[in-house]
């Protein structure tokens, strides 16, 4: 057989057979040029029968396809050639099918795959024509195709690199147009639009000259677009005057260039258009300025040099810089600036004078200058060109700022110990914090031991109260100043939930009880009927409930009067605090929420607290998206404090209230006590054994870890603050040790930051305790971990 293109009009390949048949032999012999041909070119091809099975693969169609041809002569050419639509994943109509049928050339579609046999996907293109015998009948299909990824990928990148100047242009701060050839607007950026208030209507494909009022169909402007045109001549800082019609007489400045759009041979120009209306206003005004103010330079009190433009020799300088410099006018004219003193040297004084001569101004903030005496100082140096006289000189100003300087050197320093002050002081903090809670923890847990003995008298009773309400005074004194640091340097977390604003409320109530009822207030409460939701921390808004609450308690004398109300008002909680105290002048209310301000102490009136209460409330309303205000008519008349908090909508119906919770039956727990004040571990196992726990104490790190393993405790009640190793190693050693792995571990410790409680968790602890720790909540957590 011999393999033929036909001519364009035949739509095919032909096959002409020879006269006679060749022997066998012959045919083995025969490569015949066509199979060649194809077997060598670049694209990939296939032929196939009029059945539409293979009959021939070249090395790029293996390739593409993944079939070996000895593999695929004889399969149908669907099991080969798998094409599918690139966006739709459908199958598409083999191409050969359609040339078989039709008896013409068929072009793939756009978006095409060919899906080789390994599932790898190339995007291809090209087409299929049948093969035809010399009498015209259809012998079977070839397929011409090509893998496009690398065409694709350049298209993209084409593609992208067009989108991102189309960025670039749309971003610039000055107007910029995109011309054709024939000075057509092709685009316009939004800087543009702005300037010149027009539409994209009234400016997109149009002539350039037609745009407004036609200001700009200048001549000179019309010469020059022509020059980039014809001889790729940029517009450089070109200015013209224009009269607009939305924006009046301005003076532009343009900048054009000729470009090639890419992928084409269509000319564009890029104009930029710069309003300089202003800049022109403000250099004339200060060549005006400076000609006339010239005159003043020698009563100046900054030394003041005059220098040539051209040369940057100094030709006049007024009698204050013979103070400054100690050079007199004499021995200063004729010299460049590096030889007296000013810059590090020759090529340093040269460079800012380049750079003064292309910019026409410099500044140094803090130069160094020696004077002619070798001193040292520190001077700001202002250089500026300008026109006198017809003529370019430059003027130096130079001020002594040596003292500024040393100043700005104190002030610095003073920051960085201001800094170190206040991360020193955050260190002391929590350092205090922890000295003050341990005693405060042994003093608590004796006092609750001597609560559960029944055979106290009078007195007894009396000084136990007394004593108690102190305690809890201290504690919540304590974390007051601990929190108000978090809140203020933002280092402190809210831990949200749905929760319901009575609830909040009662707790805080019997946080204060004590207090109000020593100072024998009269109490009014008034809380919905209904439950009023929100998201919040119920620990911070308790918080803030009790500080307004010791708030009034405070500042209302014995036997006054202190209201709470909670509403749900247009979408917000409000909670109202009420008292009939001493009020707040009128000068101090819009402070009010300042850290440390407090009204003027006087002797009677000891309740005043440390400032901080009402600072720590606004912070941490402020953090739940809500507000606090403050109002009072004058001192004598009392004080209202009103907090407005984001209200939610009623929870869902599977949430149920915690008031039908049954109690835990009471489980005791073997117990260790980790505690190096021996004090306060003592009381602890004392209260706990009442209880009814078996309890045991270790005073270091060491001995809790080998009691640990011979007592194997149920739980471990460990503070941090030990001397021999902290309580985090402790937890970590015991979280190792087979016997002990198991237990549960309590940080009960005086440290309570946020990261303490971050550390106390990583190191194995489940609960993190800040001391004092009351005792109730302390049993029900055994119990309930029990």
């Amino acid at each position: 057989m011999k393999l033929g293109l036909v001519s364009p009009g035949e739509g095919g390949m032909d096959i002409n057979r020879e006269q006679s048949e060749p022997s066998q032999t012959a045919k083995a012999s025969q490569a015949p040029r066509e199979l060649v041909a194809l077997t060598s070119i670049g694209d990939a091809v296939i032929t196939t029968d009029k059945e539409n099975r293979i009959s021939f693969l070249n090395p790029v169609a293996e390739t593409l396809t993944g079939w070996m041809q000895e593999e695929a002569i004889g399969v149908p050419l669907e099991r080969v050639f798998k094409i599918v639509n690139e966006e739709t994943r459908r199958t598409v109509e083999n191409p050969a099918n359609s040339a078989l049928r039709e008896g013409v050339v068929v072009g793939l579609a756009n978006h095409t795959l060919l899906i080789a046999k390994d599932g790898t996907e190339h995007p291809i293109d090209d087409s299929a024509a049948p093969i035809r015998h010399a009498n015209g009948e259809v012998a079977g299909v070839v397929l011409v195709f090509r893998d496009v990824s690398e065409r694709r990928r350049q298209e993209r990148l084409v593609q992208d690199s067009l989108g991102y100047c189309e960025n670039i242009i749309a971003t610039l701060r000055e107007p910029f147009l995109v011309l054709d050839k024939n000075l057509r607007v092709r685009m316009a950026n939004q800087s543009f639009y702005e300037t010149f208030v027009v539409t994209p209507a009234d400016t997109e494909n149009e002539f350039i000259y037609n745009l407004g009022n036609r200001q700009w169909d200048n001549p000179r402007l019309r010469e020059s677009l022509k020059e980039v045109l014809s001889n790729n001549h940029p517009i450089l800082d070109y200015e013209v005057e224009f009269d607009f019609e939305t924006i009046g007489h301005k003076v532009m400045r343009l900048n054009a260039r000729r470009v090639r759009e890419p992928g084409h041979h269509s000319d564009l120009i890029l104009l930029a258009i710069e309003d300089v209306t202003e800049r022109k206003q403000a250099a004339y005004n200060l060549e005006v300025s400076e000609a006339r103010y010239r005159r003043l330079f020698e009563t100046a009190q900054d030394a003041i040099l005059i220098l040539e433009a051209g040369t940057g020799k100094i030709f006049d300088a007024n009698p204050f810089i013979k103070e400054l410099l100690g050079y007199s006018e004499e021995e200063l004219v004729g010299k460049e600036l590096w030889q007296i003193g000013l810059f590090r040297d020759q090529a340093e004084s040269r460079a800012a004078f380049g750079e003064l001569q292309s910019q026409g101004y410099i500044r140094y903030e803090n130069l160094p200058l020696e004077t002619k005496q070798g001193q040292r100082i520190d001077v700001e140096f202002v250089s500026n060109v300008y026109q006198v006289d017809q003529r370019q000189v430059i003027q130096c100003n130079i001020r002594d700022i040596t003292e500024r300087s040393r100043l700005e050197r104190q002030t610095h320093e003073q920051a960085e110990a201001l800094a170190e002050l206040h991360h020193r002081k955050d260190e002391f903090l929590a350092m205090l914090s922890h000295e003050l809670r341990n005693p405060l923890s042994a003093i608590f847990n004796a006092l609750h031991i001597l609560r559960l003995q029944d055979t106290e008298n009078p007195i007894q009773r009396k000084a136990k109260i007394v004593l108690e309400r102190q305690v809890g005074q201290l504690a919540h004194l304590i974390d007051d100043l601990l929190d108000v640091s978090r809140v203020i340097t933002g280092r402190i977390q809210l831990h949200q939930e749905r929760l319901e604003m009575r609830g909040v409320v009662e707790r805080a109530l019997e946080s204060v009880r004590s207090l109000i009822e020593q100072r024998k207030h009269e109490l009014s409460v008034s809380l919905p009927a209904e439950p009023v939701w929100l998201q919040g921390d119920p620990t911070r808004l308790e918080q803030v409930v009790v500080n307004l609450l010791n708030n009034a308690a405070k500042y209302t004398d014995e036997g006054g009067h202190i209201s709470i109300t909670v509403e749900q008002e247009r979408g917000e909680v409000v909670l109202r605090v009420w008292d009939t105290g001493v009020g707040i002048a009128p000068e101090l209310l819009p402070r009010i929420f300042d850290l440390f301000t407090q009204a003027d102490r006087t002797l009677d009136r000891s309740q005043g607290g440390l400032g901080i209460g009402l600072s720590l409330v606004q912070k941490l309303v402020e953090l739940h998206g809500g507000t606090v205000v403050a109002h009072s008519t004058g001192l004598g008349k009392g004080s209202e404090f009103i907090v407005h908090l984001p209200a939610l909508s009623s929870p869902e119906e599977s949430i149920i209230t915690p008031t039908e919770t049954a109690k835990q039956p009471a489980q005791t727990s073997r117990v260790l006590v980790v505690d190096d004040n021996m004090d306060a571990a003592d009381m602890l196992v004392m209260m706990l054994q009442m209880f009814g726990h078996e309890v045991r104490a270790a005073y270091t790190g060491q001995s809790a870890l080998a009691m640990a393993v011979e007592y194997q405790p149920d739980v471990v009640l460990l503070d941090i603050g030990l001397p021999d190793m902290n309580g985090y190693e402790v937890a970590r050693h015991l979280r190792q040790q087979p016997k002990t792995k198991d237990a549960r571990l309590i940080a009960m410790t005086g440290y309570g930051q946020d990261s303490d409680r971050q550390r106390s968790e990583e190191a194995g602890c489940e609960h993190h305790l800040v001391k004092p720790v009351d005792p109730q909540k302390l049993q029900d957590l055994l119990a309930r971990d029990g």
